[in-house]
C-alpha cells in the first residue's frame, strides 16, 4: 500500500539547504522535480528579497551544475537547477528509496517535506538510509491514501493556503464573483498574478492529495 510520510529536517543535513543559511528571511518552495539524464531539474519558487544571490549560493555547490532564473512572479522567483541528486545525502535517501516528492519547503533553517513511497518497506528503506547518512528527521505524520483525508495540509504550503482560504472567504469563487485578484492581492501584500499562480498551485496540489490520490490506491 501507498505510503505518505511527512517530516521537518535542519536544511543543515541538506548541500542545497546549506547553501540556502546564509540568506535571512528567505523560503523555497518546490514546485516540480523532472528527471534529466543522470541529473535532476527541480524547479524552486523562491521567496527572498534578492533571489539573484539566492541563485549565485545555489552555483557555488558541487552538485549543482546550473542554476537559471525562469520567472519572476509578484515576489516569488522560479529557479530551475540542473542538480546531480547524489551530491545530497538528503534527497539522494529520498530517490534511492523510490520517494516521490509532493511538498519540500526550506524555511526557518528547516526543511518540511511530504514524500510518497510505493509501498509501506520502502518508508522503512528511507528511515534506514537516515540513519545510515546521520541524517536526523522529525516524522510529523505517517499515512496512507487510504486515509489520505487525515492530512489537514493535502500538499499546500502556507502561502497557497493563505492564499486559497482568503479567496474563499471573500467570495472570489462565488458566482457572481465578490472580490477580483487585485483586492486579494492587496490583502495579500503580492502582485495579482503572484495571487493567480498560488491559486492555481494550491488547487493543484488538492487535487492530487484528494481526487488523484484515492484513484491510485485503488487496486485493479
Amino acid at each position: 500500500m501507498v505510503a505518505i510520510l511527512r517530516f521537518n529536517v535542519p536544511i543543515s543535513e541538506s548541500a542545497l539547504g546549506r547553501a540556502l543559511q546564509s540568506h535571512a528571511g528567505t523560503s523555497v518552495e518546490l514546485e516540480s522535480l523532472v528527471p534529466s539524464g543522470t541529473a535532476s531539474v527541480p524547479f524552486f519558487w523562491v521567496y527572498a528579497r534578492d533571489p539573484d544571490a539566492v541563485a549565485d549560493s545555489l552555483r557555488e555547490v558541487s552538485s549543482i551544475r546550473a542554476a537559471s532564473v525562469v520567472e519572476t512572479v509578484g515576489d516569488a522567483t522560479l529557479l530551475a537547477l540542473e542538480w546531480d541528486v547524489d551530491g545530497d545525502r538528503l534527497f539522494r535517501a529520498i530517490t534511492d528509496c523510490d520517494g516521490s516528492i509532493l511538498r519540500a519547503v526550506c524555511q526557518d533553517d528547516r526543511w518540511e517535506i511530504t514524500i510518497r513511497f510505493p509501498e509501506h518497506e520502502q518508508l522503512s528503506a528511507f528511515k534506514r538510509s537516515c540513519e545510515d547518512a546521520g541524517l536526523s528527521p522529525v516524522v510529523d505524520q505517517i499515512y496512507h491514501h487510504t486515509d489520505h483525508a487525515a492530512d489537514p495540509r493535502f500538499g499546500l504550503t502556507d502561502h497557497q493556503r493563505a492564499a486559497l482560504t482568503l479567496a474563499v472567504e471573500r467570495g472570489y469563487y462565488d458566482i457572481p464573483r465578490r472580490c477580483t485578484t487585485a483586492d486579494l492581492a492587496e490583502e495579500l501584500g503580492i502582485s495579482a498574478q503572484a495571487v493567480t499562480e498560488r491559486l492555481r498551485r494550491a488547487i493543484a496540489n488538492i487535487t492530487e492529495h484528494t481526487l488523484l490520490s484515492s484513484r491510485s490506491s485503488v487496486k485493479l
